[in-house]
């Protein structure tokens, strides 16, 4: 996993894959955020707007790569699996199949988002939140968590200079924000003050894409002249 950019958080050692993955290696654990499974057929319900339906299809092919690769014994998923529990009743049949391969022979966490509203109907654990691997894994970050929180909910982007804005993970060594991991998910600048007050100085963002590529969060001040 030379495109993964290693990280100890908390004092567990992780890696941050380019897919916006989180792999915990000790563990056997595989972490994804906000999958948004079925986002174009909520789209279409509510507001009759049309999208192409393929990014459920997308996001389960990203992941069965993901799980390939690491060989996941527990995956754990971090709220807003779903776009609705709507969305996740209209799964085709094909998409019903590749999600129930994914879980088979492992254990399967799902963390409730704010997307479902309440437990999904998939089997596996359903929890608000999970302590593993010495990590708490939770949907939304809370502001006076203690070290070692995984979490999801925001969405992060960055664009440092020379570089449109990419899904990045966000942390400064004792909490982690996830980018979201379904295709057709937006995002929010993670110097947004909301997002950017969760972390201490320094911090870094983690951007997406071929490879895991690790940024300063801040840019340095400019020096004044003598």
């Amino acid at each position: 996993m030379n495109d993964a950019h290693a990280l100890v958080l908390a004092g567990t050692s992780c890696l941050l894959l380019p897919t916006g993955a989180l792999f915990v290696p000790g563990a056997d654990l595989l972490c994804v955020s906000d999958l948004h499974l079925g986002k174009s057929e909520r789209r279409a319900r509510r507001t009759g707007v049309l999208l192409p339906p393929y990014e459920t299809r997308g996001t389960l092919d990203r992941l069965a790569r993901d799980v390939a690769q690491t060989k996941p014994r527990t995956v754990v998923a971090l709220g807003d699996s779903f776009d609705d529990l709507a969305a996740e009743g209209s799964l085709d049949l094909v998409d019903r199949a590749a999600l129930s391969a994914l879980m088979e022979g492992r254990a399967w966490v799902w963390i409730e988002g704010n997307h479902e509203g309440a437990a999904t109907s998939q089997p596996g654990t359903h929890a608000q939140e999970a302590r593993l691997a010495n990590l708490l894994f939770r949907h939304e970050a809370a502001p006076d968590a203690p070290p070692g929180e995984v979490s999801g909910h925001w969405h992060p982007k960055f664009a440092p200079p020379g570089f449109a804005p990419r899904p990045c993970f966000v942390t400064d060594g004792k909490r982690l924000v996830l980018p979201a991991y379904g295709l057709y998910t937006g995002g929010l600048d993670a110097r947004h003050p909301p997002l950017r007050a969760l972390f201490g100085t320094p911090a870094l963002a983690v951007l997406t894409g071929p490879r895991a590529l690790p940024v300063p969060l801040d840019r340095p001040a400019a020096r004044r002249r003598a």
